[in-house]
């Protein structure tokens, strides 16, 4: 099963007869798909540990696609929007894009663009998903340093452009040889080959935060 077949779709759309069509079309072309009838409805049976997109109808009654998506971003529910709309205008769709969505597709729209417009939402949220792993595994790896080894890495990565021995050591109140020693020992515990990786890595995964 590849990461993809992992992922699913969720409809949310008030119209019984796009709903149901989405679903079947989808479903036939191999997708996961759950189909909900207002926001209301997909926020009360949303199963958090599921990961995919969502297609969004933009002009739903009580609450529309736009609050919708507010909500999502509010509470941290990470599922790329892709918003469908029958009525939608272009103050719309630039609202919908500046919060972050995929796409805004006018109904009617052809199956391969809202096809396409899921593969980069599935490929956002799997890069999203490595990357969240990758942090994970540098924090464990982060865990293993002694507290002298971490304030050695912390220096260099925050201050990239003072890592010489002479530079840490005056600031830590140790030799330039001892840190000689805690670097090579935190390269060597972090699985790194060299200083400007250690520095790259750490600030990707918001590391040793100056604020």
């Amino acid at each position: 099963m590849t990461n993809e077949q992992l992922l699913t779709v969720f409809i949310v759309d008030d119209d019984d007869d796009i709903r149901s069509s989405l679903s079947r079309a989808l479903s036939k072309r191999g997708y996961t798909v759950e189909a909900f009838s207002s926001a209301r409805h997909f926020l009360k049976e949303y199963d958090h540990n599921k990961l995919g997109c969502i297609i969004l109808d933009y002009g739903m009654p009580d609450m529309n696609g736009l609050e919708l998506q507010r909500y999502m971003k509010e509470h941290s529910m990470i599922l790329p929007v892709i918003f469908i709309t029958g009525h939608g205008g272009i103050p719309e769709s630039v609202q919908a894009i500046k919060q972050g969505a995929v796409d805004f597709l006018e109904k009617p729209f052809r199956q391969t663009t809202l096809v396409n417009c899921i593969d980069t939402a599935f490929s956002t949220v799997l890069e999203t998903q490595q990357s969240a792993q990758g942090n994970k595994q540098l924090e464990a790896k982060l865990e293993r340093l002694t507290n002298r080894e971490k304030e050695v890495a912390e220096f260099i990565v925050l201050h990239p452009s003072s890592t010489s021995s002479k530079e840490v050591g005056r600031h830590l109140g140790i030799s330039p040889r001892t840190v000689d020693h805690h670097r090579a020992r935190v390269l060597e515990k972090m699985n790194m080959t060299s200083v400007t990786e250690l520095v790259d890595q750490c600030v990707k995964a918001g590391l040793f935060s100056s604020d």
